[in-house]
């Protein structure tokens, strides 16, 4: 089923995580799915509901989640919404961050925290094994390499198919890789916020698909340039900002997110979205 203009995710063209899984390169981000501040129920279950469900009638086949988003929240409104879930969808999850309150977020990487959280999330999501697994982020109280150990202990024991990284610099993916092989890395990027550059090419270089976070932020650019390349195209300027990133990396896996249906079609038809030189050169002129 496409969206309202027609689009469907297959547009983004594909990807493919450790040489096993291919997913589309537009995604959906669910943790705006949960309450204020990411935490607790969403004011409307049902509505929440059928943006997931919505998310894989337009060919979303890639859903990134953690266990922190409600917490558990997220991860419970998927399998209600998609379980038993669809041949090719990915669930993607993560470990390691833990809310002390609304907004509020703290890392705890203890090993055997993690392999709590990810039978936590084995049962929410219920699932047997969990395709894409992420470390949340490093704890700088937890050496890393036990972290990433703690994954690499799921994965033998066929708890975790794929291992991911997120919030992480060049050094950590070397780390990781000499403990476990390591199929992603998610790390805020944007158009405007391009600290993690340097880490997308390692990813390029390596063959690990980069999944940015808070994709959507353009605040930085020259207003006038965004809105003459959306306005050329009938698009929005965030679609263009999509638009952005798919141009941008072969490597690139957006993961827009939102709790409205309208937005999420709005979001998927940016993969139809073809941007030309001339508007590329125009947004890196202006970032």
């Amino acid at each position: 089923m496409a969206s309202s203009n027609g689009s469907t995710a297959t547009a983004a063209g594909e990807l493919t995580l450790g040489g096993d899984m291919t997913v589309r390169r537009m995604g959906y981000g669910a943790m705006r799915i949960t309450g204020d501040g990411i935490w607790g129920e969403p004011e409307d279950r049902d509505g929440a509901i059928a943006v997931v469900r919505r998310v894989a009638e337009l060919g979303v086949n890639f859903i990134d989640t953690a266990d922190s988003y409600g917490p558990d929240v997220s991860e419970q409104l998927i399998a209600e919404a998609l379980h038993p879930y669809p041949d090719d969808m990915v669930v993607a999850t993560k470990g390691g961050l833990t809310r002390p309150g609304p907004g509020h977020w703290q890392p705890d990487c203890h090993p055997k925290r993690l392999k709590k959280c990810c039978e936590g999330s084995l049962k929410r999501l219920k699932l047997d094994t969990i395709d894409l697994y992420q470390l949340h982020t490093p704890d700088p109280n937890v050496p890393f390499e036990e972290s990433v150990g703690a994954l690499a202990e799921l994965r033998d024991e066929g708890k975790i198919r794929h291992v991911g990284l997120s919030n992480v610099g060049r050094s950590h993916i070397d780390a990781a890789q000499a403990i476990v092989p390591v199929v992603s890395v998610q790390n805020r990027y944007s158009l405007t916020a391009r600290d993690s550059e340097e880490v997308l090419k390692k990813c390029q270089e390596e063959g690990l698909a980069f999944i940015p976070w808070f994709p959507l932020d353009a605040g930085g650019i020259a207003k006038d340039a965004i809105e003459d390349v959306a306005k050329s195209h009938s698009a929005t300027p965030m679609q263009v900002a999509l638009a952005w990133l798919l141009a941008h990396s072969p490597a690139m896996l957006p993961i827009p997110g939102t709790s409205s249906i309208a937005h999420l079609e709005e979001n998927v038809d940016a993969a139809a979205l073809e941007l030309g030189e001339g508007d590329l050169a125009k947004l890196e002129e202006a970032a």
